[in-house]
């Protein structure tokens, strides 16, 4: 937000002021106001955007997705289609892996796993990608493979899409883990702080952190009411099938 700075006007004689000594005192204190704005600054009002180079205050958690950061030119967009094409698999070492779309939703909280082809040439994802999640203890539990999540509204096709990738374009995964203890406990276990996660099809693994800024947290380790893990991922899929 751009404010102006008030200047007071130029005049072309001698000022001439109604009132006497007393206006003159007046004039001359609005003057002196206006000159004193111009040298400090103006406080921005409430809700107006940081000024440039400054730190953006704390807020509190979103519940909803965090957006990807805006960059000069947009991603080229992946396509999907039902069938591999001519397209050779992604490698692991072509890919980028981060998490982003994060927040919380429904008694879930999330994010997308973003697998950005880093190459020089398009190829294909399709399929589960193995996402094992990692407290600060070191104790790891596998994701089970999502047939619907809250968080992201995504659900198991009758027909998992191969996504291609163009040099720089992207497809997305949905992380999602209960939020909420259930029954008589107080609290979930220890969140999750890292995930280990490969590409379908391939051996190799990269670890990325398992926070997620849209919820204000990590990765929820809540169980389901029997007990076991609630944490999930969905298959590959394009972002134009998912919220964001």
């Amino acid at each position: 937000m751009r404010v102006k700075a008030v200047h007071g006007s130029r005049s072309r004689g001698p000022a001439r002021t109604a009132g006497g000594p007393a206006a003159v005192a007046v004039l001359a204190g609005a003057v002196a106001c206006a000159a004193a704005l111009a040298a400090c600054g103006s406080t921005p009002a409430p809700g107006a955007a940081p000024a440039a180079g400054s730190a953006p205050a704390t807020v509190g958690a979103s519940a909803t997705p965090t957006a990807p950061a805006a960059s000069g030119a947009p991603s080229p967009a992946a396509t999907a289609t039902n069938t591999p094409g001519t397209d050779s698999a992604c490698a692991a070492s072509a890919l980028k892996v981060g998490l982003t779309n994060t927040g919380a939703l429904g008694r879930q909280a999330g994010g997308y796993l973003r697998f950005t082809n880093d190459g020089a040439t398009a190829c294909r994802m399709d399929g589960w990608p193995v996402v094992v999640a990692v407290t600060a203890a070191g104790k790891a539990t596998t994701l089970r493979h999502a047939q619907s999540t809250m968080y992201g509204a995504w659900q198991v096709p009758a027909s998992l899409p191969v996504v291609t990738l163009p040099p720089g374009g992207s497809a997305y995964a949905v992380v999602a883990a209960d939020d909420q203890p259930v029954g008589s406990a107080a609290s979930c276990p220890a969140p999750y702080v890292r995930l280990r996660v490969s590409a379908p099809g391939t051996s190799g693994s990269v670890v990325v952190s398992a926070w997620l800024p849209g919820a204000g947290s990590y990765l929820p380790s809540c169980t389901s009411i029997t007990g076991s893990p609630t944490g999930e991922v969905s298959a590959i899929t394009p972002l134009s099938s998912l919220p964001h």
